[in-house]
């Protein structure tokens, strides 16, 4: 095991230890304090047991959604560090730092390849202070989970312009899902990241990160995810990698919310 996924651990077991009370609470004020969180939509501070708990706290109320059937929503609160095409199958990590994203969706059917050709990509980054559950862009079903164990390099704009192909050295779980509106295929993959002690999906609790198990691949019959379902959670932050075939109607720098419209699918075949 490297330093990072190492460091990570250590991280996410003093996250998960509950202080006593009135130290649990200095820690939790102060983390809100340094890192500038609103907690409007969020239950107080004071209120959890341990930082992890505060790391991915929950909405105390539904988020208003922009979702209608032709759209997909932002499935996160996040930056969106980079967007744009699929350039001879490579993307963007930051700008001036390509990478295959052939190797990071573990694709190596013909037809597969071929389907992606034109495909789009967006990287959304949530930093220490995001809400950082993510949630279904889209009315969906889930065809198929890949883990792929691997390093937790940080995912920051230091980070990103330092580290050549980080988001194929990362550790990811990449998620195959079918598009509802228009039966297109897409790419959903979640990017574990230095101090993500656990990426964790609500779907499939078989799905273990950053625990020496090796990669894995599971399937799925009949996993259907409404636009906004709450599909898991980073504990920490990180960033979500969408790889799709739309329009996108953010750009690049912008900051979104969880619930805002992100892009346009493709007219229903």
């Amino acid at each position: 095991m490297n330093f990072s996924n190492k460091l990570s651990r250590i991280f996410g077991k003093i996250a998960n230890k509950a202080f006593p009370h009135i130290i649990q609470i200095f820690i939790n004020r102060l983390y809100v304090y340094v890192f500038k969180i609103d907690m409007k939509e969020f239950n107080k501070p004071c209120s959890y047991k341990t930082l992890n708990a505060l790391f991915t706290r929950k909405l105390t109320k539904p988020r208003k959604l922009d979702a209608k059937p032709f759209n997909i929503i932002s499935p996160t609160d996040s930056l969106i560090m980079e967007q744009g095409r699929l350039e001879n199958y490579k993307a963007l990590q930051i700008k001036g730092m390509e990478y295959s994203v052939l190797p990071f969706l573990g694709l190596s059917d013909t037809k597969d390849i071929e389907s992606i050709k034109h495909y789009k990509f967006i990287n959304l980054y949530l930093s220490p202070k995001d809400y950082h559950r993510f949630h279904a862009p889209c009315d969906l079903e889930v065809l198929e989970a890949r883990y792929f164990s691997g390093r937790l390099l940080p995912v920051n704009k230091t980070s990103l312009l330092k580290n050549k192909d980080l988001f194929n050295i990362n550790e990811r779980v990449v998620l195959k899902v079918r598009f509802s509106y228009n039966q297109e295929i897409a790419y959903y993959v979640a990017v574990g990241a230095l101090n993500v002690g656990k990426m964790r999906f609500n779907f499939d609790e078989r799905i273990k990160t950053n625990a020496s198990l090796g990669d894995a691949i599971y399937t799925y019959e009949n996993c259907f995810l409404k636009a906004g379902d709450e599909v898991g959670m980073f504990e920490m932050g990180s960033t979500i990698v969408l790889i799709a075939n739309v329009l996108f109607v953010k750009k690049e720098q912008d900051v979104v919310r969880m619930g805002e419209e992100l892009a346009l699918l493709n007219k229903s075949v």
